[in-house]
C-alpha cells in the first residue's frame, strides 16, 4: 500500500508518461486524479488505462478484481482546483521551464501547505522550478522511464532547498510501488542522463574517427562487451532528435566539460535527417515495418592462412595475457626480430605508438584487445602501414579455434577499452561530484540503462589501476582531456581501494 500521507495523488498531464505514473501508483492503492487542459486527452487516458489492465487480466499478471480495484482508484479532475485534496502532485507536462515554474506556484495555492510538488521532468533543474514557489522544501523531483510500469528505476531529485522530510517520502512511496528509488543532486541529465552519455559520444567519435563503421562497432560491443544493443542500435532506436539534443544540453549544462563532448558527426547526421528507425534510415536502413535491412560487408581484408608461429612484443598485464592466450593456441613465440607476424596488446595507447616506442616494424605488427573480448569477439587492430596480407593472418589465427574476430583502423585504446573506460570515468566523476553514491549509480545504469555490470563495479572487475593506465594512455596519445582521469578513479587505484568505496570522513 502507499505510504501514510500521500494516498490521494493528483497527475498534471494526460501523455505517455502521466498516464504510466497513474498506472503504477493506482496499481500501488493511490487514489489517483488526473487532469490536463486538453479533455479529450483525458477520457482518452481511461480508457487506455482500463485496456492496459484488461491485457494483464488476459496474460494472468493480474486478476479480474485487481483490474476493477485499480480502476476505481483512478479519476478525472478537469480544474486544476479539483486537485485540492492530494497529498502529492506529480506534473508531466511539456519540458518548458516558464510552464512548469506556473504551474507549480498555482498548486502551491490549491494544495494542502503538507503537500508535495513533484516533477517528472528529465531535462530541467528542480531547482528552478522550485524558485517559482514560496515553499520551495516541498519540491523534488521525481522522474520516472518510460514506459513507467516495466522500468524499475524512479530518480528522487533534490533541488537546493528540497527537505529531506519531502525527499524520504516520496522514497518511501517509490519503495511501495516495487520500483527502485536513486536519491539524486539536481544537476544536468541528473544520473542516468548524465551517466549514458559516455556509450553513444565515444561511438560517434569512433564512427567520424573512421575507426570502424556502425555494424562492427556494434558487433564488438555486443559480443565483446556484453551490452544488449550497441550503441549505433540504440541510437537508432531512440532517434537523434532525441538523443543528440540530450547530448548537447548535458554537455552545455556542465560548461562545456571534455568529458561530455559530442561528436559533430551526430548533429550533422541529425540536420540529415539520418534519425533512426522512425526515419527508415539512420545508422542502418530499414524496412516500412521496422526491419533492419541488411547492409554492405565492411572488411576491405580478406582473412588469410594462419600462421604457426608469431611473436608477441611488449611488457605488463595486457602483453602477459596475449603471450598465454598465444600459448594455450599452441603457437611458437618468436622474437619480435624473426617473426613475420607481431602482436601487441595496446593498454590505452594505439598500435602505432607501441611501435615507435619498441622499435617494430608497423607492416608486419597489429594490436589485440586483450583486456576484452579474448574469449568472445576478439578486436584486432591495423597501423596505416600494416600489409594487408598479414592483417589477414591475423585475422586467420584469432579466428582459427572459431571465436568472431573484427579488424578496425588503429585506435588508442582499440574500440571497447575507450567506451568502456569512459563508462567508468564518467560515472566515477559522478561520485566525485556527489550527484549519486556510488551503489546507487551503479544500480541506476544497470536499471536505466540496461548496462552489463554496474559502471564502478565493472572498473573494479577490471582494476582500477588498469583503467586508471588506458585512460592516461588514450590521454596521452590523444591530447584530449576527453580521458583525463576522475580524481575519485585516481585516488582509489593509487590506494588500491573499490571504485565503490566512498570517503571514510
Amino acid at each position: 500500500m502507499s505510504q501514510p500521507g500521500i494516498q490521494k495523488v493528483g497527475i498534471v498531464g494526460a501523455g505517455a508518461m502521466g498516464r504510466g505514473i497513474a498506472q503504477l501508483l493506482a496499481q500501488t492503492g493511490c487514489e489517483v486524479l488526473l487532469h490536463d487542459l486538453d479533455r479529450q486527452a483525458l477520457h482518452s487516458a481511461i480508457g487506455s488505462l482500463s485496456s492496459i489492465w484488461g491485457r494483464l487480466v488476459e496474460k494472468g499478471r493480474m486478476t479480474a478484481e485487481e483490474k476493477a480495484a485499480a480502476e476505481s482508484r483512478v479519476a478525472i479532475s478537469e480544474t486544476l482546483e479539483g486537485l485540492a485534496g492530494c497529498g502529492l502532485a506529480v506534473e508531466a507536462v511539456v519540458e518548458k521551464l516558464e510552464v512548469k515554474q506556473s504551474l507549480f506556484a498555482a498548486l502551491e495555492e490549491i494544495l494542502p501547505d503538507d503537500a508535495i510538488l513533484a516533477s517528472n521532468t528529465s531535462s530541467l533543474s528542480i531547482t528552478a522550478i522550485a524558485a517559482a514557489c514560496k515553499k520551495p522544501g516541498r519540491v523534488a523531483g521525481l522522474h520516472f522511464f518510460n514506459p513507467v510500469p516495466l522500468m524499475k528505476l524512479v530518480e528522487v531529485v533534490a533541488g537546493e532547498r528540497s527537505s529531506d522530510a519531502t525527499l524520504e517520502r516520496l522514497e518511501a512511496l517509490v519503495a511501495a510501488s516495487g520500483h527502485k528509488a536513486v536519491r539524486v543532486g539536481d544537476s544536468p541529465g541528473f544520473l542516468v542522463n548524465h551517466a549514458g552519455r559516455a556509450y553513444g559520444t565515444e561511438a560517434l567519435r569512433l564512427l567520424q574517427e573512421g575507426v570502424a563503421g556502425p555494424a562492427a562497432v556494434d558487433r564488438v560491443a555486443r559480443e565483446a562487451g556484453g551490452f544488449r544493443m550497441g550503441p549505433f542500435e540504440l541510437l537508432d532506436l531512440t532517434a537523434l532528435d532525441v538523443s543528440i539534443p540530450v547530448m548537447e544540453s548535458v554537455y552545455h549544462g556542465f560548461y562545456e566539460e571534455a568529458r561530455l563532448r559530442p561528436a559533430e558527426l551526430g548533429r550533422r547526421r541529425l540536420t540529415a535527417g539520418l534519425l533512426g528507425r522512425k526515419a527508415g534510415e539512420g545508422f542502418y536502413r530499414y524496412a516500412a515495418d521496422g526491419t533492419r535491412l541488411a547492409g554492405p560487408e565492411e572488411s576491405r581484408v580478406a582473412e588469410g592462412k594462419a600462421p604457426a608461429n608469431i611473436a608477441v612484443a611488449g611488457e605488463g598485464w595486457a602483453a602477459d595475457r596475449l603471450r598465454a592466450w598465444a600459448s594455450e593456441q599452441g603457437l611458437d613465440l618468436l622474437s619480435p626480430s624473426t617473426a613475420a607476424l607481431t602482436l601487441v596488446a595496446p593498454l590505452g595507447e594505439d598500435v602505432s605508438s607501441l611501435c615507435a616506442r619498441l622499435g617494430l616494424d608497423p607492416r608486419h605488427t597489429l594490436g589485440v584487445d586483450a583486456v576484452f573480448g579474448l574469449d568472445s569477439h576478439r578486436t584486432l587492430a591495423a597501423t596505416p602501414a600494416t600489409l594487408p596480407e598479414k592483417a589477414g593472418e591475423a585475422l586467420a589465427l584469432l579466428r582459427r579455434d572459431g571465436k568472431p574476430a573484427t579488424l578496425i583502423q588503429d585506435s588508442p585504446g582499440l574500440l571497447m577499452q575507450r567506451l568502456v573506460a569512459g563508462i567508468v570515468n564518467l560515472s566515477s566523476e559522478i561520485a566525485q561530484l556527489g550527484i549519486a553514491a556510488p551503489r546507487d549509480i551503479d544500480s541506476a545504469v544497470v536499471l536505466g540503462l540496461g548496462y552489463p555490470k554496474g559502471p564502478l563495479a565493472w572498473g573494479d572487475a577490471i582494476g582500477p589501476g588498469r583503467v586508471l593506465e588506458i585512460l592516461e594512455g588514450l590521454q596521452r596519445v590523444t591530447g584530449d582531456p576527453r580521458y583525463r582521469p576522475s580524481l575519485w578513479l585516481r585516488r582509489r587505484a593509487q590506494l588500491g581501494l573499490s571504485l565503490l568505496t566512498e570517503a571514510a570522513v
